[in-house]
């Protein structure tokens, strides 16, 4: 028994979860969010936090509901490229800081690769998905 399709869309809906979340938070928890995006230097913080919540939010219930996946999954994958680096610079960090920020990269590297694999297969239609998009 094949059970790709449900394969493709609990992965999608865990996927897009962590980004929705993640989205909501740069909104509910803003000040603080904005506070430590100044901390590391992004330019227009307060802008940046929420263009970055609405990418993610966005992002991730496309990637659920299979809505413009490519451009869901490439807002995706185009934040933790630019963030990643930028939010998590592990190689700048103090002794005591420098492993946590590593976590941290690693673990956006690891989401960039599933956004790519996600991104390679979103210009096919996704088995339970609106399947409806720009491409």
């Amino acid at each position: 028994m094949a059970l790709e399709g449900e394969f493709l869309l609990l992965g999608r809906v865990l996927f897009g979860l962590l980004f929705l979340y993640n989205g909501y938070n740069h909104f509910a928890n803003n000040e603080a969010v904005t506070g430590y995006a100044e901390f590391k230097g992004v330019p227009a913080a307060g802008f940046m936090v929420v263009a970055s919540g609405v990418m993610m939010l966005l992002g991730g219930l496309g990637i659920i509901l299979g809505a413009f996946p490519v451009v869901s999954v490439g807002a995706i994958a185009v934040f933790l490229l630019v963030s990643s680096p930028k939010m998590h610079d592990f190689w700048a960090a103090s002794d005591e800081d420098r492993q946590n920020e590593f976590n941290h990269f690693l673990k956006n590297v690891g989401l960039l690769g599933g956004a790519l694999v996600l991104l390679a297969s979103a210009s096919e239609p996704w088995a339970y998905a609106v399947n409806v998009g720009l491409f």
